[in-house]
């Protein structure tokens, strides 16, 4: 039996102590740092800017540079707010819900008792939106483990506590969520990350994206019906909306570029909606049809 690595105690007893600050105090504090690297040369802020570039061409400097500033003050409120969301009582975060908008998507989707898929790309809380389904339902959720083993146990403790199954991403976790599925419950999916392996590309705010067909298949081989959920962050730290909408049908297409651009598509109706609060720090789209990449290289630490 493979050992769990212990994750470092300094970050543990971090996390617990931001955890018992006022969730406004912690926004607040997001907001001053993230204004701060709006100003400072650093790698979450190049990424995002690029990002930003590609996906809003129409948008003058002035305009992107202010969505430049929110997305890295929205980037550092997510950081912060994952300390109460993962170390405080599920009850006690839930309170933070003031709005649930789409709901009945979500409660006719149940009545249908087919499982329901759900995507939930990186926009706004998306662990108080795990802790929400999981209190309400039967949730298995697909992860990727974090490149540092030792976070990993962080992780699952803070997305189970509230009776979430955690599957890694790969053939035994697709065959665990299948049963899942089958068994009428909610399965779990961050849709918006880029694949290993030879998957298509699909446009994302008409831009190439390598695009994951997992989704696609799971909904294709299982029926479920697949919607689209996120948590928007309310201003002023005075908590969450939750909001779910339909999928497009053409996400269980059998063409797995149909069904990629159909996901796409759902995330992009989803980013419109709130734009600084997309994870723009992350490098969408680091891999093009031709292999390039838009973003810079890390450089070589010398020896």
């Amino acid at each position: 039996m493979t050992q769990q690595p212990t994750p470092p105690r300094s970050l543990d007893l971090a996390l617990r102590i931001l955890a018992r600050a006022p969730l406004p105090v912690l926004h607040a504090a997001g907001t001053t740092i993230g204004a701060a690297l709006a100003h400072l040369p650093n790698r979450p802020q190049r990424v995002a800017e690029i990002n930003l570039r590609l996906c809003f061409p129409a948008q003058d400097a002035h305009q992107r540079r202010r969505l430049l500033r929110r997305t890295l003050q929205e980037t550092c409120k997510t950081a912060l707010e994952l300390a109460p969301v993962f170390k405080r009582p599920p009850e006690q975060v839930l309170r933070w819900v003031r709005q649930v908008h789409g709901q009945e998507h979500f409660d006719q989707a149940l009545g249908e008792e087919r499982g329901v898929l759900l995507l939930a790309p990186h926009i706004g809380c998306w662990e108080l939106l795990n802790l929400w389904v999981a209190a309400r339902q039967p949730l298995t959720a697909l992860y990727r483990p974090p490149r540092q083993p030792a976070l990993e146990p962080i992780l699952l403790a803070g997305r189970s506590r509230n009776g979430a199954r955690l599957l890694p991403a790969g053939p035994q976790g697709v065959r665990g969520v299948l049963r899942a599925l089958g068994r009428r419950e909610v399965v779990g999916i961050l849709p918006d990350q880029e694949p290993d392996g030879s998957e298509p590309f699909a446009p994302f705010f008409g831009v190439p994206a390598k695009t994951m067909t997992l989704a696609g298949r799971i909904a294709q081989r299982s029926g479920a019906v697949p919607l689209l959920a996120f948590a928007e962050r309310l201003p002023g730290g005075r908590g969450f909306d939750l909001h779910f909408f339909p999928a497009e049908e053409a996400v269980a297409d059998p063409d797995p570029a149909v069904a990629a651009a159909a996901v796409n598509r759902g995330v992009e109706q989803c980013v419109r909606r709130v734009p600084a609060q997309y994870q723009w720090t992350y490098k969408r789209f680091n891999t093009q049809p031709d292999g390039t990449s838009p973003y810079p290289k890390k450089r070589r630490r010398r020896a």
